[in-house]
């Protein structure tokens, strides 16, 4: 008996995705977990596994189709010698994905491709002839096959990618006019715009500003760096920003009342310090989570880190490894960046915003001394959050970077 291959839900919020390429083709014989697709989330690129075993009869979904629905039937899976049917029980028509212009960057060799699905209708073809309409950018439904019954061949395919293209014929991936390009959104990219879209029109953003010194905390680390060994398994290197993570841990711990998140019905007050890290990538902005930060040493969080952040630029996230948190930063010092307010990440109630440090004059006591400076900014909820509790948290923050030995002891 046939099985629909649907559309995962790869987090609790995702209502639909994008099929980024199949990594198996019509025919090949599937075992259970199998990695059979990519998925593009709002937040990362998704291998998806198989959970039945059998052959791919067909697939209903071409590869890079956007806007597909959790739980649309996008492939059917049948067993050795099964017929396979026309259509899945219950099909739901997607939206297209933009066909590439002919001189578009090939795809993956390992990614079939593109089978367009035009007004119901199949397009006949054989694997090899998808694979090379995929690698060329040629649209399979405006091809006549020459095969059996006719069935698009690798010949069709290949005399269409040495025909001159018709002159009236636009690109649906990237449009040029009167001197700009048109580039379609990704789905990570259309979820940020409407979450930060959300957040500054629903959320009452409060701001509050402040300079911090880093001499003190930048000598500790240059010791601990200094410590650590060259290579091996005890080898580590601890960044500025890894001190800080761990400083706004220790500062929630020590003002749990920021540490909160607003619902209609009440303020939930976490037991966890959970410190969601900003990290930048090609299709925008994702927040891997440093977990229970405060009760972890320097070491620890420097290791953590950098994985996390490796795997983030990668779209090798678990979707709990960036789903949560209880507190955001967003670091951009080492953009030369002299200040800036971040948009908070709801439900969190608050997040900060680094720049960069630098050498300013300061006022000690009656005499102008030399010191690196850094200017941060909490942007705080308003609805749980006061003023004065946002400025006593920046104020504890500062007292911790300043006097940095509370990070290690």
């Amino acid at each position: 008996m046939s099985i629909n291959i649907l559309m995962p839900a790869l987090s609790p919020t995702m209502k639909e995705g994008t099929l980024a390429r199949w990594l198996k083709a019509e025919g090949d014989t599937i075992a259970a977990g199998d990695v059979i697709a990519e998925i593009e989330t709002d937040k990362a690129t998704m291998e998806v596994e198989a959970v039945d075993e059998g052959i791919l009869g067909r697939i209903l979904i071409a590869g890079g189709t956007h806007g597909i629905a959790v739980n649309t039937p996008i492939a059917i899976l049948v067993a050795e010698g099964e017929s396979v049917p026309e259509a899945a029980a219950a099909p739901v028509a997607p939206v297209a994905a933009p066909t590439p212009s002919a001189p578009a960057a090939p795809m993956p060799a390992a990614a079939p491709a593109a089978m367009p699905v035009a007004k119901g209708t199949r397009v006949f073809a054989s694997p090899l002839a998808r694979r090379i309409a995929g690698q060329k950018g040629i649209d399979l439904a405006s091809l006549k096959g020459s095969g059996p019954n006719g069935r698009i061949v690798r010949r069709d395919v290949e005399q269409a990618a040495t025909a001159p293209a018709p002159k009236a014929a636009a690109p649906a991936a990237l449009v040029e006019e009167a001197g700009f390009e048109s580039i379609p959104h990704s789905t990570m990219r259309k979820v940020i715009a409407r979450r930060l879209t959300e957040s500054k029109s629903t959320v009452p953003h409060f701001y509050v500003e402040m300079d911090v010194e880093l001499d003190a905390l930048l000598a500790l680390r240059s010791q601990m760096n200094a410590a650590s060994p060259d290579e091996g398994p005890g080898a580590y290197k601890i960044s500025v920003n890894d001190m800080l993570i761990k400083a706004a841990a220790v500062t929630l711990r020590r003002v749990p009342q920021v540490n909160v998140s607003f619902t209609e019905e009440a303020m939930r007050v976490y037991e966890d310090v959970d410190i969601s890290v900003a990290v930048s990538i090609p299709d925008g902005l994702i927040t891997p989570i440093v977990r229970k930060a405060d009760t972890k040493s320097l070491r620890q969080i420097s290791l953590e880190t950098r994985d996390l952040v490796a795997r983030a630029r990668a779209g090798k996230l678990k979707p709990e490894e960036f789903q949560g948190g209880t507190f955001s930063i967003s670091n951009m010092g080492m953009y030369g960046v002299k200040a800036f307010s971040a948009i908070l990440n709801p439900p969190q109630a608050a997040i900060l915003a680094i720049a960069a440090g630098e050498r300013r004059p300061v006022v000690k006591g009656n005499e102008i001394t030399i010191a690196t400076v850094m200017t941060v900014t909490l942007s705080v909820d308003h609805r749980v959050v006061d003023g004065a509790l946002a400025a006593q948290w920046v104020s504890a923050f500062r007292k911790v970077v300043e006097n940095p030995m509370s990070l290690v002891v």
